[in-house]
């Protein structure tokens, strides 16, 4: 008869095991569903307290319905001469015109404008800017009636057909996305493992823990709790495959040497998960608070991003110390099937690669954080080469987009900030000053109030509340620094105009102020990030020099990673810089997921050292754990490079400096340069804890 106390020891991870299997069942769809909830409407993440947020909101009150702008262009093959010019612009005016009424198109749309040079005419066509699914159809409708025009050809350009694109860039993300990144992880394992069940295992327990933040996330966006953008659900789904498989690989490889020393697999889970699960928290815990410092920023998706990664790892930490151990326990040594199981006493067992590795660490400390210490110092001389001050409009996509395509177009024709107009809104009995300042501006091209009918000169300026528009055209392209500049100086003119009021907005002011924003967020959330590490260090390893030594050695990661990702942006990807985000994105992942590795590395050689000395713990932590590390880094890093599959700059430069930084923090930081410099410098690295005030006879 069973012993009614070993029935209740299967009782806990059978229920945890169909707690699990009820999570993923119920919320694992949310993982899709979680796109309804996104919005990829730009204007929805400006910086909240900048001038040109607030003339975003100024605007509103001169629309008498909300609208998104889409500027067509038009340009002939033949040469637009003067007997077919007033042709080809009364063609172009009509078929535009044919517009009005049509389905999310609002209002008449404005008459073509012939260029300059006379070979180009443009038109604004309003559209409604909550379309959503809708989009594409009223844009290809608008494409079709434009193409009516003889001998033209006609492209789309402005807000709603930049916005167009981004959504096709996100489209199936959720599917796509997903299966790229599950896929080169359960490769990745098949081949370190060298086990069928084990990779499987690990899979579902990052999938359940994707359902869970998915379905979280969900409920509070559906609130308006926290928003979610394309980008931010991307980010979301590899944050939390990466790090669950982070962690669970630690908490596998653990169980797998303790089922050498423990005859039972309860014995065996429970010793795995003791030795583990303060690693684990105190590794998640650098990564979730890193990210809600992000709360901080005043650039609204920073903030959006904070709370919704948290979440993501908190679900990955829950998978990992509940559904997998119940497993593990359910499987037993079945898990690793067919690779052989360790043997009992051997400490190289499986690791004889990394016990070499520690033997030269062992022998010439010196010289290895020496020659660590150098290339890494090399690599972070080109940091200051990055420019991080934004993008032009032809570099946010990866490949050819239509909107981008259509805006050099109408740059070649047209003053560079036609269809992107910087906006003033200033008090009306001021206007006349105010249009003279904006006028003498260097830079503007032309400027006018905005009229009754919507468009700036031709009549009376529309009056709302005391207030008018002002539509100044900037010479330079509405993505250049030329134009920041201008709206710098604009600003200047406006404001020294006494009792106007005035403000500059429009899109070269949003991404001027977006920049300053992204530098002032840097300044203040990458020393909170640091403080916050820090403290974790500080508790979990009972020091305060090795903490101190280990933020040093991340931050230079971090800087070195920086360095070579401007050589290889600049001359692989041919990106003339970077959004002004990325830089911070990739300090709060990099530094606080390289971080994990440490803490993995030196809690271990921590609790080596207790029992067998400082000089063996070294020796014993790392030839421990350099397997695993590694492995798990090589899956984080290649986890993080499957965001590439989207076709955005800036998503593919947070995969770069995240999958590159990942694999030289694991290859060259925690493997060579943080064990060489704990064992140069000896017990005293531990101070003020108990390791730190033995003697070098004991220790050494």
């Amino acid at each position: 008869m069973t012993n009614p106390s070993r029935r209740a020891r299967w009782l806990v991870p059978l229920v945890l095991l169909l707690v699990w299997l009820g999570i993923g069942g119920t919320l694992g769809p949310y993982a899709g569903k979680l796109g309804e909830m996104a919005t990829n409407d730009q204007a929805a993440f400006l910086p909240r307290s900048a001038e040109s947020t607030r003339v975003v909101d100024a605007q509103r009150a001169f629309q008498q319905d909300e609208t998104l702008p889409v500027i067509v262009v038009w340009t002939f093959d033949d040469g637009d001469d003067d007997g077919g010019a007033a042709a080809h612009r009364e063609a172009a005016t009509r078929s535009v015109a044919a517009l009005a009424g049509e389905p999310g198109v609002v209002g008449p749309a404005s008459p073509a404008v012939p260029s300059r040079d006379g070979e180009a005419l443009q038109a604004v066509v309003q559209v409604e800017p909550d379309l959503g699914d809708r989009l594409p159809d009223v844009l290809e409708r608008i494409e079709e009636a434009a193409a009516q025009v003889p001998g033209a050809r006609a492209q789309l350009a402005g807000p709603a057909a930049s916005q167009a694109d981004l959504s096709d860039a996100f489209s199936g993300i959720d599917g796509l996305l997903l299966g790229v990144a599950l896929i080169t992880v359960l490769v990745i394992l098949l081949l370190v493992y060298r086990s069928v069940l084990l990779p499987l295992v690990i899979i579902i327990s990052a999938v359940f823990a994707l359902g869970l933040a998915c379905a979280v996330v969900y409920a509070l966006a559906d609130r308006d709790v926290v928003r979610v953008d394309g980008q931010v659900q991307g980010i979301l789904s590899i944050l939390v495959i990466g790090a669950a498989t982070d962690y669970a690989l630690l908490l596998t490889a653990r169980f797998r040497e303790e089922l050498a020393r423990h005859p039972d697999r309860f014995g065996a889970v429970r010793a795995a998960l003791g030795a583990s699960w303060q690693a684990v928290v105190a590794s998640a815990a650098t990564v979730a608070l890193g990210l809600l410092a992000l709360l901080l920023s005043d650039l609204t998706n920073n903030r959006a991003l904070g709370p919704v990664g948290a979440i993501g790892i908190v679900c990955a930490v829950l998978s990992t110390l509940t559904f997998l151990p119940a497993v593990l326990v359910l499987l037993g040594r079945a898990a690793y099937w067919p690779a052989k199981p360790v043997r009992a006493g051997d400490p190289e067992a499986g690791h004889r690669l990394w016990h070499r590795i520690a033997e030269r660490v062992d022998r010439a400390p010196r010289r290895v954080w020496a020659i660590s210490l150098a290339a890494l110092v090399a690599c972070a001389a080109f940091a200051p080469t990055l420019s991080s001050k934004g993008v032009p409009l032809d570099e946010i996509f990866v490949g050819d987009a239509p909107s981008v395509t259509a805006q050099q177009t109408l740059a070649r024709h047209f003053p560079g900030g036609s269809g992107n107009p910087a906006v003033i809104i200033a008090d009306a009995d001021r206007l006349d000053p105010v249009l003279a300042a904006a006028r003498d501006t260097e830079g503007v091209a032309s400027a006018d109030a905005v009229t009754a009918s919507g468009r700036p000169g031709g009549g009376d300026p529309k009056v709302v509340d005391g207030r008018v528009r002002i539509d100044a055209t900037l010479q330079a392209p509405a993505d250049s620094d030329a134009a920041k500049s201008t709206v710098a100086r604009l600003r200047t003119a406006v404001h020294a105009v006494p009792g106007a009021d005035a403000l500059v907005g429009g899109y070269t002011a949003q991404q001027y102020d977006t920049q300053r924003t992204a530098e002032h967020d840097r300044t203040l959330i990458v020393p909170v990030v640091l403080a916050i590490i820090l403290v974790i260090l500080v508790v979990l390893l009972r020091s305060l020099l090795m903490p101190l030594l280990l933020v040093a050695t991340v931050a230079l990661n971090f800087v070195a990673t920086l360095g070579v990702s401007s050589l290889v942006f600049t001359h692989v990807f041919g990106f003339s810089g970077t959004d002004a985000s990325v830089p911070l994105y990739g300090f709060v992942f990099l530094v606080a997921l390289g971080v994990d590795y440490n803490i993995f590395l030196m809690s271990r050689v921590r609790q080596e050292s207790l029992e067998h000395g400082v000089r063996e713990g070294i020796l014993r932590g790392l030839t421990a754990t350099g397997g695993v590390i590694t492995s798990a880094g090589v899956v984080l890093a290649a986890t993080f490079a499957a965001l590439g599959v989207i076709p955005l700059a800036f998503l593919l430069q947070i995969a770069f400096i995240v999958a590159f930084g990942v694999l030289l923090d694991t290859l060259v930081v925690r493997s060579l340069l943080v064990p060489a410099l704990a064992r140069d410098i000896g017990a005293v690295a531990w101070w003020p804890s108990r390791l730190g005030r033995r003697t070098p006879a004991r220790t050494e």
